[in-house]
């Protein structure tokens, strides 16, 4: 039996440029997808554009552009990311591709002949910004909280709803039954609050004379699907659900990974659509928090809009990866400044790492070494901590391993020693660098390529990896 390992990000709307909070998801989760490969496990790795929905249609609308053409060109940008930020994903799906489109209405069928899917007529309250209905609750002074300056609309009409109060007790259990199901235990606690309140069906579809932007309802012309109900199916639509069974079964159930905004409709309402339509739940679900500009809550109107790609033009893909990871709280909301982003870059990477790749091989080739490639290290303390997803953890116990490696050779001196004095002193740095490039790969992973390929073999000099700022 093949051991396999899947992951998926959420699948951003296209209604705006790829942000930093998503940058935080995706290097996440392609670390997570990058380290189990180097586990031996076969990987699918999955992100991609979520592209219906009322909001989308509006602001196609705004452009002048035919919908799919709109969607076309934003697919397109979150695409780049991948040779933006070094990505490893083996699948980017669409929620307008024509495989999607059938899995999403294969699923209907499966719920409504379990008898959760009904017609009603309704009347709510509606955040577009969200996509998503808001009760008096979920409001602030009659505002939704995350999107303050949209208005609501109100809603009057029929629409398909699915039973969701049917899930109270499943989910309940399935928390209960894994306590690792949700990561941090906190969010697992949230969720299973918001259950154990009570559920509410909730509409799955609007009228097509309102909203044409989506997939239609099986055997109804007049409705297409609420875009929350479609865009969920992505999560096994890419494992050519239902067509292929026999890799859906190898990589289902998987994990997934969302930011906390993300909560209820990954761990309850995903979850109560996979029992209905007879699918085992989601694996594991690991939420993280949000990222904010300056201690500042990032938003159009204060321009702190931060993009990963004028990031990277600046510092450099390996910089940004590593400042994600390593400063940004895995699980909690953690804060983007640029005098940080300095001086993480100056310290860690420009005086630290690139200094010792540098100092090394420059000896190295001065004296003409040739060194054989160590076996991969074993370090369970590391990997206990790339499986809690403690990834700032994991680059300070390596980065501890950097300085230490540079001590020892501030305190040796290599380079007042003779040739024969330093060669078994420089094959042990070489060695311990190799392996410091071994476990850095699911992280930073163009930096650990270098760092492999410059300590093994006839050694030459590496040109510094990074320049410091100034």
């Amino acid at each position: 039996m093949k051991d396999t390992f899947y992951i998926t990000t959420t699948i951003p709307y296209v209604n705006a440029e790829p942000h930093i909070g998503f940058a935080l998801e995706v290097v996440q989760a392609d670390t997570i997808a990058r380290f189990n490969r180097s586990k031996g496990k076969e990987v699918i790795f999955n992100t991609g554009t979520d592209e219906h929905g009322l909001k989308i249609y509006q602001k196609a609308q705004e452009e002048g552009k035919d919908p799919q053409k709109y969607c076309d060109e934003f697919a397109e940008k979150f695409k780049k990311l991948k040779t933006v930020l070094n990505l490893s994903y083996t699948n980017f799906i669409r929620t307008t591709d024509d495989y999607h489109k059938k899995a999403a209405q294969e699923f209907w069928n499966r719920c409504n002949k379990n008898g959760d899917i009904y017609k009603k007529m309704y009347k709510m309250k509606y955040c577009i910004g969200c996509e998503l209905e808001k009760t008096d609750s979920d409001l602030v002074d009659g505002k939704c909280p995350l999107h303050p300056t949209k208005e609501l609309l109100s809603v009057d009409e029929e629409n398909y709803f699915f039973r969701f109060s049917r899930y109270t007790d499943k989910l309940l259990a399935l928390y209960k039954n894994n306590p690792d199901f949700i990561v941090p235990d906190y969010r697992l606690k949230e969720i299973q609050s918001f259950v154990e309140k009570g559920l509410q069906d909730f509409s799955i579809s609007r009228l097509k004379s309102k909203l044409t932007w989506g997939v239609d309802v099986p055997g109804d012309p007049n409705h297409v699907m609420y875009v929350w109900f479609d865009a969920l199916v992505n999560y096994i639509s890419t494992l050519s659900w239902p067509q292929k069974e026999n890799i859906f079964k190898d990589y289902w159930p998987g994990m997934q990974i969302a930011g906390k905004d993300n909560l209820r409709q990954q761990s309850a309402i995903w979850q109560a659509m996979l029992m209905s339509a007879g699918l085992p739940p989601t694996r594991q679900i690991l939420i993280h928090g949000f990222i904010t500009a300056e201690g500042k809550k990032i938003s159009k109107s204060l321009g702190n809009v931060i993009s990963p790609v004028d990031l990277v033009i600046k510092y450099g893909t390996d910089a940004v990866r590593y400042y994600l990871l390593r400063e940004i709280p895995p699980f909690d909301d953690g804060d983007f400044s640029f005098a940080r982003m300095e001086e993480l870059y100056n310290t860690d990477l420009a005086n630290e790492l690139g200094n010792l790749i540098m100092r090394l091989t420059t000896l190295a080739e001065k004296d003409e070494l040739i060194i054989g490639a160590p076996s991969v290290e074993k370090d369970t303390q590391l990997d206990a901590m790339f499986e809690n997803f403690q990834f700032n953890l994991v680059l300070e116990h390596i980065g501890k391993r950097i300085k230490k490696l540079n001590k020892t050779i501030d305190e040796f001196a290599p380079w007042k020693k003779t040739k024969d004095e330093r060669k078994d002193f420089l094959v042990q740095s070489l060695q311990e660098l190799h392996h410091i490039g071994q476990k850095l790969e699911p992280c930073i992973p163009h930096t650990a390529k270098v760092i492999l390929a410059s300590s093994v073999g006839t050694i030459h000099k590496i040109k510094p990896l990074f320049k410091k700022h100034s």
